[in-house]
């Protein structure tokens, strides 16, 4: 009697084995369905043009300087430095001014760092610098005042300024709250590192 329960036990635990396993791969198949997009285990990926398209939004942005100076920037571009953990963005500025009769116009670049903002869910731009701001035509006497522009831009315009923001599905993963971490600028995006609250 021993002897011919054997067989039936032992088909009872494959049976339950591959039953065991056909859940486990079931589960994990819902799992990586609910991921959001850009999500590879450890992190958030999201491309240049992910970047760009959210950057794009928020353009063309207009301000005021130093009481009298109309800057206004279109057409962002970002490049991606990844040997410098940094990102650059380069728009066509146009200054106006009632201090000279045509719109002064040339390319502003800016490279910067990324960080993360939890209040906002942004990644944000961190330390920027004016790395060219070349406007054609400059009158005598302004030049020093177009400078100072350019410094103004990168220091209280940029600084901080959000470049992406995840969306709030984009932050869990299996139902589970996950937090920005590291921030990796990679040759075709930039890498979020993921970390558990």
């Amino acid at each position: 009697m021993n002897d011919s329960t054997k067989p039936a036990s032992r088909t009872n635990r494959v049976r339950w084995w591959a039953g065991a396993t056909a859940v486990a791969v079931a589960v994990t198949a819902v799992l990586v369905a609910c991921m959001p997009t850009g999500w590879t285990g450890d992190g958030y990926t999201f491309s240049r043009g992910q970047m760009q398209e959210a950057l794009a939004r928020k353009f063309p942005f207009q301000r005021r300087f130093l009481g009298f100076f109309d800057v206004t920037l279109t057409n962002p571009q970002i490049t991606l430095d990844p040997a410098r953990n940094r990102i650059a963005i380069q728009a066509d500025a146009q200054v106006q001014s009632g201090l000279f009769r045509q719109p002064l116009t040339g390319p502003l670049a800016v490279s910067s760092g990324l960080h993360y903002d939890a209040a906002t869910r942004s990644i944000r731009l961190d330390q920027p610098n004016v790395d060219r701001f070349d406007l054609q035509n400059v009158p005598g006497g302004v030049g020093p005042q177009i400078s100072a522009i350019g410094s103004l831009i990168a220091g209280q315009l940029l600084n901080d300024y959000a470049v992406y923001t995840f969306k709030p599905e984009q932050l869990k993963v299996a139902g589970i709250a996950v937090e920005p971490g590291t921030i990796t600028v990679l040759p075709e995006g930039v890498h979020v590192q993921a970390k558990r609250p």
